[in-house]
């Protein structure tokens, strides 16, 4: 009969084996978890920079369409301005629609201007006050001209001439 403290030498090998295999797997389930954790919060702070961005630009060139439309009132001459924006926001490009349609925010008949981030997952919308019409356009991010036609008493953007 064996004593009792005495124990046999294959036991040890087989634990440390173990300990080291749940070692390794317990680390690498962590390291995985981690960087899974990371990439879903860099998307979202993404999304959060663009979104706050294109706002952003939305209220400026709400401001820029504002005054074409004060320039325009009382007159039939057409009135254009250039206006310049960045061409990408959080590094993916956008496009600006002006549109009749304010969304969900907004349930009157407000204009709005819908700004769309192309690569990431924002939308924007800005209201925008004037006393002509609206016709409905878009343009992509960066030059935008704003007009006013006062043959139709309304107001387009489109992209710029670079």
């Amino acid at each position: 009969m064996s004593p009792i403290g005495r124990h046999d030498q294959r036991d040890r090998a087989v634990s440390i084996s173990i300990t080291h295999v749940l070692t390794i797997g317990i680390t690498t389930i962590l390291i995985a978890m981690v960087l899974t954790s990371a990439g879903t919060m860099v998307d979202t702070e993404t999304d959060r920079s663009a979104e706050s961005s294109l706002e952003t630009v939305g209220e400026r060139l709400a401001d820029e369409i504002g005054n074409v439309d004060q320039i325009a009132t009382g007159t039939t001459d057409d009135v254009t301005v250039v206006a310049e924006h960045p061409q990408t926001v959080a590094s993916t490009r956008y496009t600006v629609e002006l549109t009749e349609d304010c969304g969900p925010l907004i349930a009157d008949s407000t204009a709005c201007l819908k700004l769309t981030a192309h690569d990431a997952d924002a939308i924007a919308y800005v209201p925008v006050k004037t006393d002509a019409g609206i016709d409905e356009s878009s343009a992509s991010g960066g030059t935008i001209e704003i007009s006013y036609d006062g043959a139709v008493d309304e107001i387009s953007i489109t992209e710029g001439r670079r």
